[in-house]
């Protein structure tokens, strides 16, 4: 059974706030090496149209090898993303869910292949609603942003979380590796 891996980028404080957050040269080659584990992504609305960056870079490349990199790595793996508003994908390796997240979700687990990648605040909170998750991979930022968007919130169950591993970066970022734990009570 493949896994569900919640994979988002965090400030200190807890936000997800991606203006506040300036990925170096290190976070985009991890980013693109961790999409090669994976053979889709899970978007919602919001997050997949500020994904659109990318395929600008695609057309016109910065330069910068390891930002150039991972466009062409977020262009290749296969995108689903959920929204009520958009009807169609403007990204021809993407494609509007046409179920709901957990039935979606259930779904790809099924199928044989690569790990599945959450990369939206909203569907991880959807997602460990449903007990969905298997992993959470926090690249927590050295920013207190001090507002915006707490990743975690609305949640209805207490989650206990084993840590599995860390990554360090030179810029002191830190990914930090957890999966749920089952507590019985």
């Amino acid at each position: 059974m493949r896994k569900v891996i919640a994979a988002i980028n965090m400030t200190l404080d807890g936000f997800c706030d991606h203006t506040a957050i300036i990925p170096d040269e290190e976070i985009h080659q991890h980013y693109t090496d961790l999409l090669g584990e994976g053979d889709v992504i899970l978007y919602g609305r919001i997050t997949y149209q500020l994904m659109g960056y990318w395929q600008e870079l695609l057309k016109n490349p910065s330069g910068e090898k390891t930002m150039d990199d991972f466009a062409m790595a977020i262009d290749k793996i296969q995108k689903i993303f959920f929204s009520r508003t958009l009807k169609n994908a403007e990204w021809e390796s993407a494609q509007l869910a046409k179920r709901s997240i957990g039935e979606e979700v259930l779904e790809l687990k099924q199928q044989s292949g690569k790990d599945i990648f959450v990369g939206s605040r909203s569907l991880i909170i959807q997602l460990m609603n449903l007990n969905l998750i298997d992993e959470f991979q926090l690249c927590v930022h050295p920013v207190i942003a001090a507002n915006g968007l707490p990743l975690f919130e609305n949640l209805k169950d207490n989650t206990t979380l084993k840590l599995i591993k860390t990554k360090i970066f030179k810029s002191g970022a830190v990914v930090l590796y957890y999966e749920p734990t089952k507590i019985d009570v």
